[in-house]
Parts: structure tokens; sequence; C-alpha cells
């Protein structure tokens, strides 16, 4: 559906005005899609993503500074996400060996069999395909690189 049906307002400024609003709109729509997925595996989409991280550097550990680095939301308190993946039993701290201060990060096996599932139950791919062909997703993403220049 159009933006302009979404919200139900014609009056834009101009088509930047009317852009930034369809991005920020369709950050919620994405956002609560995927809620509904992560909340069945008791997961926020922060939590998600430090998994993902994570599981990325397997069966290597990551330190807190790196997680919040790569992390899709800047905002985000990594410390404190970490805090909770701990207590969820999908993450372990302990000391780094080459510098005492710093603490390493890395993925349980819990941790890893709950991104399997939702590997197993969520492809964006199959998210995005009712309503964008291969090509179109490429080029939306070449769009959004180039906004963010």
């Amino acid at each position: 559906m159009r933006i302009d049906e979404e919200i139900q307002s014609t009056k834009f400024e101009d088509s930047y005005q009317k852009a930034v609003i369809n991005i920020t709109y369709t950050y919620g729509w994405l956002s609560n899609t995927f809620r509904c997925r992560f909340e069945k595996h008791n997961l926020t989409q922060q939590q998600f993503n430090v998994l993902r991280i994570l599981r990325g550097r397997y069966p290597g550990a990551a330190t807190v500074n790196m997680i919040k680095e790569r992390m899709l939301d800047k905002m985000s308190d990594a410390s404190r996400i970490v805090d909770r993946l701990v207590q969820k039993g999908l993450v372990s701290r302990c000391t780094n060996n080459k510098d005492r201060r710093a603490v390493d990060i890395r993925i349980s096996d819990k941790g890893l069999e709950i991104l399997e599932k939702l590997d197993q139950e969520f492809k964006p791919k199959d998210f995005l395909k009712n309503n964008l062909n291969e090509e179109e997703a490429a080029k939306l993403s070449e769009l959004l690189d180039k906004l963010r220049g």
C-alpha cells in the first residue's frame, strides 16, 4: 500500500519529506513484523542482532566494544543486552587472555540453537519476495546505501 494511503495524508512538503516519512514508517512496519518472530523465542531485535554478531565470530569471541561497533541500532546499550543474554544462558563472559581488563563474550550452544531455529522459521527472502523481486531488492539496497552517502 502507498504511504499516503497508509498514513491517510497527501500533504507532503516535497518528495524528500515523503521519502523520509516512508522510510520511517517502513522501519516501524518491519520492526513490528520481526518482533513477532523474536518474541516466540523470548528475544528482542537487539538481542537477536548481538547473537548474530557473535555467531559470525564463533568459535571466537568478541568484546562489548566490538559488538557496539557492529550493531545495527547504534543507540542500543550493548552491555545491558549482553547482561540479559548471559542471564538467559545464550552467551557467556570470560576474561580475555591478552588483556585482563577486557571481557570476551561468546555465544553458547543454546544461543546457536535458537539462531538455527530462527533461520529455519524465518528467511527475509520469504518475507520480501511477495512484494519485491530479487532485482528490486538489490536496487532498494543500493538506493539505501546511496542515501547514507
